[in-house]
């Protein structure tokens, strides 16, 4: 595993791992990641990896700036500190540094909330530098919104008011995400990553407007879709232009970051992409 240092187009370094197989390959599979999407929270990223670098698959671990929920970024142009940004600047650079790498086919993976903003990449860029997108577990915003209690959002919109939103909120998001006032802001309010839905009448407008066709993943006993996971994900298929194409994956008796089963996941995908190369 190689660590990898990726500045974007305004200078900000993300940090990322690249797992190589031992020839050269010519396909890179992409994994943005989501919230607490980290090695230590999330040790499937180690089965995917090597289980697809061993089969002569590249493997990108690509950390975004809110990966631990509150990671101080360093820029390279300005010497500051950062604490959120655009997402979109940080996929890209990732995207970037694949083409710059020489792959031919470039997989574009997220799970949680990053499969959220590989959706809104790609329904904004529709970047043809893609050949296909895996979701993982994407991530039910409004579900997670849920769980904020008024007296939080009052004091969340009041920090932001006062222009307190770069503080560290006294309390966790969600009773487990340590977060500053703005990022619980853009949680609340902000409709961006908000683009998947349990609802059948949900906005779907982001994933209507990608051309681009991959696969949905998902684990059986997910807790972020009202105890429907396999209904969650056939929903979010469903307004898919390529709707007929995607491969829909269900990991049996796992959660949202695949306990038990990160072997089975990395399989699972190992099969799918060796099947998309044939």
């Amino acid at each position: 595993m190689q660590q990898l240092h990726i500045a974007t187009h305004t200078g900000t370094i993300l940090h990322g791992a690249l797992f190589a197989s031992i020839a050269k390959s010519d396909t890179v599979v992409i994994a943005i990641t989501g919230i607490h999407g980290n090695f230590y929270s999330n040790p499937f990223y180690y089965n995917i990896g090597e289980t697809l670098s061993t089969n002569g698959i590249d493997f990108i671990y690509a950390q975004t700036r809110n990966a631990f929920g509150q990671i101080p970024i360093l820029n390279a142009k300005t010497g500051e500190k950062e604490r959120i940004g655009s997402w979109n600047e940080d996929v890209s650079a990732y995207v970037d540094f694949a083409e710059q790498q020489g792959y031919g086919r470039i997989i574009l993976a997220g799970h949680s909330l990053g499969a959220n903003k590989v959706i809104h990449y790609l329904s904004s860029t529709q970047d043809k530098r893609v050949d296909k997108f895996i979701l993982l577990s994407p991530a039910n915003v409004t579900h997670l919104t849920n769980q904020i209690s008024e007296p939080e959002r009052t004091f969340i919109k009041a920090q932001v008011a006062d222009g307190k939103g770069q503080t560290l909120l006294p309390f966790e998001l969600f009773g487990w995400l340590p977060c500053v006032a703005d990022t619980a802001y853009q949680w609340l309010y902000s409709p961006i990553l908000n683009n998947v839905h349990q609802e059948t009448d949900g906005d779907f407008s982001q994933v209507q407007a990608i051309k681009h066709s991959g696969a949905l993943l998902i684990g059986t006993l997910d807790g972020f879709t009202y105890g429907d996971p396999c209904g969650f994900l056939q929903n979010i298929n469903r307004y898919f232009p390529t709707a007929e194409q995607n491969k829909l994956i269900f990991i049996e008796n796992t959660g949202h970051t695949y306990q038990q089963k990160e072997q089975q996941v990395a399989e699972r995908l190992l099969a799918l992409v060796q099947k998309w190369g044939q």
